[in-house]
């Protein structure tokens, strides 16, 4: 069976609503939609790392609840596992404080195997990060070499706006390693500066990959490949909470691409039903966690969803 390996940042969300703190919920770009997919009976192999602290011991608890393996994860002695603090705002959008304190040595674990056509998702600062970029990059290349289906979230937020040109040079060469791209309008604003869409496709993405994929919210979602520009409508709806949508769109996208048998070498054919049938798992799983203060989908949900697979 496929399955779908990902690195990325573990962290505890403390959010806020009326500047009250309202709920203490595990997440992490990569980690939200891992939590999804394990729901639904995917095979997840996660790469992270965390204190040995009381945070760290609920995190690693929560793992185990939710079929998440800690084979893949750093257990630091040093340090302290990190908080994120999410302010709602009248939208439900939040806005982040994140705290940190990683030790020098990091992500110290062993790969896990990756086969053919399984899929390895990064995402988030946590792949730009330059005391991790080292690792990183031994990971896509692992991953490229192994022919995966590499895919890219950059989940790129204004606290690190004013770090775009610095961190530029990774953010290329993970679109090199990557087979898709998928955004929001916001972080390649914040990357780039721009706000058409067509433009940031032509200008920064088609040359090191040819499909991206941006999601705007409640607007439209478009699709760029090659010569193709395509849009899908979103269902309206009145959000609890938007912390989690992009991660879990991400996951049903990747549920998407095991459900319908879509391989490495299919990409390149796929045809508009085919996208439009991915995008719709996507869309599925990122309004269902829109209607709730968790970071991913509901167990219930879950294995209603997992029926289909």
């Amino acid at each position: 069976m496929r399955k779908v390996i990902g690195v990325g940042e573990t962290i505890l969300d403390i959010i806020f609503k009326d500047n009250q703190p309202h709920a203490a919920i595990p997440g992490g770009t990569v980690f939200n939609g891992f939590v999804s997919l394990a729901r639904m009976g995917v095979p997840v192999s996660f790469i992270s790392e965390l204190g040995n602290d009381r945070v760290g011991e609920i995190l690693r608890s929560f793992m185990a609840e939710n079929n998440i393996s800690s084979d893949f994860i750093d257990c630091f002695p040093d340090g302290k596992s990190p908080l994120a603090l999410a302010f709602l705002d009248d939208e439900q959008n939040a806005s982040y404080l994140i705290y940190k304190d990683y030790p020098a040595q990091r992500l110290e674990v062993a790969l896990p195997q990756i086969n053919e056509d399984d899929i390895f998702i990064i995402g988030s600062y946590y792949a730009l990060n330059p005391a991790l970029r080292e690792r990183m990059f031994e990971f896509l290349r692992y991953a490229q070499e192994r022919k995966a289906i590499i895919y890219y979230d950059p989940n790129f937020r204004k606290p690190h706006a004013h770090e775009s040109l610095r961190l530029r040079p990774a953010v290329i060469e993970n679109l090199e390693f990557a087979d898709i791209v998928r955004g929001s309008n916001e972080d390649f604003f914040y990357l780039f500066g721009e706000t058409d869409m067509q433009e940031v496709y032509e200008q920064y993405i088609r040359f090191y990959c040819d499909r991206l994929i941006v999601t705007q919210g409640s607007g439209k979602i478009s699709l760029f490949d090659k010569e193709r520009r395509e849009s899908f409508d979103v269902p309206s709806l009145t959000p609890v909470s938007t912390v989690g949508a992009g991660d879990n769109f991400n996951a049903g996208f990747i549920y998407g691409l095991l459900k319908y048998n879509i391989r490495r070498k299919d990409l390149s054919t796929l045809d508009r039903e085919g996208w439009e049938r991915l995008i719709r798992c996507g869309i599925d799983l990122s309004t269902q966690v829109c209607g709730s203060y968790e970071n991913y989908i509901s167990k219930t949900f879950a294995e209603r969803y997992a029926g289909q697979y």
